[in-house]
């Protein structure tokens, strides 16, 4: 072959753009674990369209460890993680902090994207302050509270057990009862900003300059929020920190995540940008 044909053959294959796999890591929100993007069908759909599991982490008496993992990476990873979802909001985030390092070892240099549902987004964002955003290129919250929720104002309210009567609670209460008592550390992270509490702590961190995508549920009459948690909460930019550098998608659904979530998340990979 002549010089010359060899060097436009090299050339073209130095301009070539490079094959480059992205990687999903779906965190889960209160009281749900990583069925949640099973059970409502999302991982499905997004499999159909190139997106494979990669397999669930989950901290053992060993360190992090990676199950259902396949024989061999494919070009677009979803990975789940399973969190303490009862557990304070840097507990969980701490923990995700170790998966997401976890992840970049096994994809050295690869995009990653965060998506958050419910209490999951906030863990998400802590995650980012604490230990910042090495590869991650975006992070997508779904009907999460990053301004917090009155819901958990009253669930404190319902298991304060000071007072004359309070041993009453406590033997009456029931599971779901005894449930809200040990999330307690969580419920006060997740109340509306107030000076002391979390939320006004971490809405006024600089957060990583990444691009945020909230995803803001419209209820059945067409008003953001939902039963759980308000609009205004469900939206980055009321956070002062991220004020104006959130975009927006709003999704006609309840709290829970369901299979349309899938098609709104295809939908924003599109236009995320990886450096």
């Amino acid at each position: 072959m002549q010089p010359i044909k060899l060097m436009i053959i090299a050339l073209a294959l130095l301009s070539s753009p490079v094959a480059r796999a992205d990687v999903l890591v779906l965190v889960h929100g209160y009281l749900a674990s990583p069925m949640s993007w099973e059970q409502s069908g999302i991982n499905a759909v997004l499999e159909q369209q190139g997106w494979k599991r990669g397999g669930l982490f989950r901290s053992t008496h060993a360190g992090i460890q990676l199950f259902d993992a396949p024989t061999k990476n494919a070009a677009n990873t979803v990975y789940v993680v399973d969190l303490p979802s009862e557990a304070p909001v840097i507990v969980q985030s701490d923990m995700l902090s170790g998966m997401l390092e976890t992840v970049r070892q096994q994809q050295p240099g690869e995009p990653i994207i965060i998506v958050g549902h419910s209490a999951g987004g906030v863990v998400a964002r802590m995650s980012l302050i604490r230990a910042g955003a090495k590869n991650v290129s975006a992070l997508i919250t779904i009907a999460s509270p990053h301004v917090g929720t009155t819901r958990a104002e009253q669930a404190i309210d319902a298991t304060n057990e000071s007072g004359p009567f309070g041993f009453v609670k406590n033997i009456f209460g029931g599971e779901g009862y005894d449930t809200l008592k040990r999330s307690r550390g969580l419920l006060f992270d997740l109340t509306r900003p107030y000076p002391g509490n979390l939320l006004y702590w971490l809405n006024a961190q600089q957060h990583p300059d990444i691009q945020y995508v909230s995803v803001v549920r419209l209820n059945p009459v067409g008003f953001a929020g939902d039963d759980l948690v308000p609009g205004f909460s469900q939206d980055m930019n009321n956070v002062p920190a991220l004020k104006g550098r959130s975009s927006i998608v709003t999704t006609a659904a309840q709290h829970s995540l369901v299979t349309s979530d899938a098609t709104s998340l295809l939908d924003i990979l599109k236009t995320i940008k990886v450096n």
